[in-house]
């Protein structure tokens, strides 16, 4: 198990392979990067993993029924957390309930890094039906928002 992991500045840490944010066929996205700073352990059963949306970019709209928590690490942009836009930037916290559909986007002009906890054995995010985003769209704020 690592113990220290350098950071070496711009979203990147020693050691730390760069990712890509999704492997599943059919997952919508635009310019982001993962890293996987912890490694599962018999003592440790969480994973702490850094994300980087390049400016414009966004994650995948989606939902799970784990609860996770995010930290801004880096930028400014925006978060979708159920029906509720907030803007984002460093070390502002965001809880991402169970079941709760969302999605970030980099609307600065430099990147946002976030970090994000959770736990190693999770249910994989599910994306949105048709019938979903018609009723997200519902709320125009939040139907101008959203990408896919």
């Amino acid at each position: 198990m690592r113990t220290f992991i350098r950071h070496l500045g711009d979203g990147k840490w020693e050691d730390t392979p760069l990712l890509s944010y999704k492997e599943e066929p059919g997952t919508h996205f635009k310019t982001i990067t993962r890293q996987v700073l912890s490694e599962r352990s018999e003592d440790f059963s969480t994973e702490m993993r850094y994300f980087e949306i390049a400016s414009g970019g966004y994650s995948t709209l989606e939902k799970h029924r784990h609860v996770h928590m995010v930290l801004i690490g880096r930028g400014t942009g925006h978060c979708l957390v159920g029906n509720e836009i907030s803007e984002v930037g460093f070390h502002d916290a965001i809880m991402i309930p169970p079941l709760t559909w969302h999605q970030f986007r980099a609307t600065g002009s430099q990147p946002l890094g976030f970090f994000c906890m959770v736990k190693c054995d999770r249910d994989r995010p599910q994306l949105p039906t048709d019938e979903d985003l018609r009723t997200l769209r519902t709320d125009p704020v939040v139907g101008e928002f959203i990408r896919i």
